[in-house]
């Protein structure tokens, strides 16, 4: 395989937050095992020598949760021992890190820094939005500490994105979230749409974002990032990089608007591969990267029933003017009749932005 890319949790489920939102523990309460643990030395060289060995050109380790670092310093100091015995000098290594951000301190930024790490760190934007949603294990509010750590990581060069959660409640205020976030010097942004739990009726939540919602949010959203652009103030957002990167006649590298579901190779603690982090479920385990007979494939694996799920789309994307943009979005966000549950947002949206947009892929980028 030319490319290889992993997605580990090393901490499983475990987590020091409470967020009200999260859909990892909602996954858990819905298999088997609620968590795996912390994942164990030779688990690790395994993924890793497997994954390097699979890889030609480039292998990319991101890390998630649960919390990641709660798995502790040491255990990613572990990681590049065992990446630097057995990488192939063609080989280029990528180092990712999704975060709450809660526990990182100096050292973890020396680290980050010295090995080129590109890390998430989970910040839903203001301070009373963000703790409306995202505290500790005490009931304690959180971002006060997130922002001084990714203050820290920033002064120190460490590549930062911000992961902001858009919820019903800060769908309201994208305008203040996107003028502070900036404010603070992050330029790196990505709005994740909020999931609601597996098997609920959409919307029955305070923090559940609503297809009006989202679509007001992405129109505020877009005439703010539009100016920026006007006035040479460029922004990154991951949304709207991705359908220019679409305009333009280049592949998404966001696997929800490539219009099927593709291997994301998901490596739970003990060593189970999943194909999605929205599918961490006893139903679609892919097998361990322990089995022998284990060995990461190259392209999408159309016989298993997962992803022949995942090439479907509702019977309104086949003459919809929007679905070489969209592709249809994610499968998780598809109801039980076959429809986008977001599918009006998109379409009000495309039709608000589709000039400026092409005019920012003809000139701009």
């Amino acid at each position: 395989m030319k490319h290889v890319q992993l997605m580990i949790k090393p901490a499983s489920s475990n987590c020091n937050l409470r967020c009200s939102y999260c859909f990892y523990e909602d996954e858990c309460k819905n298999r088997e095992v609620h968590s795996y643990g912390f994942m164990k030395e030779e688990v690790l060289e395994t993924v890793v020598r497997k994954a390097l060995d699979a890889a030609e050109l480039s292998c990319t380790f991101g890390f998630q949760g649960g919390e990641p670092t709660l798995a502790g310093l040491d255990f990613f100091r572990t990681l590049i021992r065992y990446v630097q015995q057995y990488k192939k000098a063609e080989t280029k290594v990528n180092f990712c890190l999704q975060t709450n951000g809660t526990l990182l301190n100096e050292e973890w930024g020396d680290f980050l820094k010295e090995h080129h790490f590109l890390v998430g760190i989970s910040l839903d934007g203001t301070k009373d939005i963000h703790d409306k949603n995202r505290r500790d294990g005490s009931g304690k509010e959180t971002f006060q500490r997130i922002l001084k750590n990714a203050r820290m990581l920033m002064k120190k060069g460490v590549d930062v994105n911000i992961l902001c959660v858009l919820t019903k409640q800060s769908a309201k205020k994208i305008t203040s979230i996107y003028t502070y976030l900036k404010k603070e010097g992050f330029y790196y942004h990505q709005y994740i749409p909020c999931l609601d739990p597996l098997g609920e009726e959409r919307g029955q939540h305070p923090w559940s974002l609503t297809p009006e919602a989202y679509e007001r949010a992405l129109k505020d959203l877009f005439d703010l990032w539009f100016e920026d652009i006007r006035k040479g103030c460029m922004v990154s957002v991951r949304e709207f990089d991705n359908w220019l990167s679409v305009l333009k006649g280049y592949p998404p590298e966001s696997c929800a608007q490539t219009g099927r579901c593709s291997m994301q190779n998901i490596v739970e603690a003990n060593g189970d591969i999943f194909p999605c982090d929205f599918y961490v479920l006893d139903e679609h385990r892919i097998g361990n990267i322990q089995d022998k007979e284990f060995q990461f494939f190259e392209g999408v694996p159309t016989e298993k029933p997962f992803f022949q799920e995942g090439m479907k789309r509702g019977e309104e994307c086949k003459a919809c003017k929007w679905y070489p943009l969209c592709r249809g979005g994610c499968k998780r966000d598809y109801t039980e009749d076959g429809r986008n549950y977001f599918c009006s947002a998109y379409c009000g949206f495309f039709a608000y932005a589709i000039e400026r947009m092409e005019w920012i892929a003809r000139y701009l980028m």
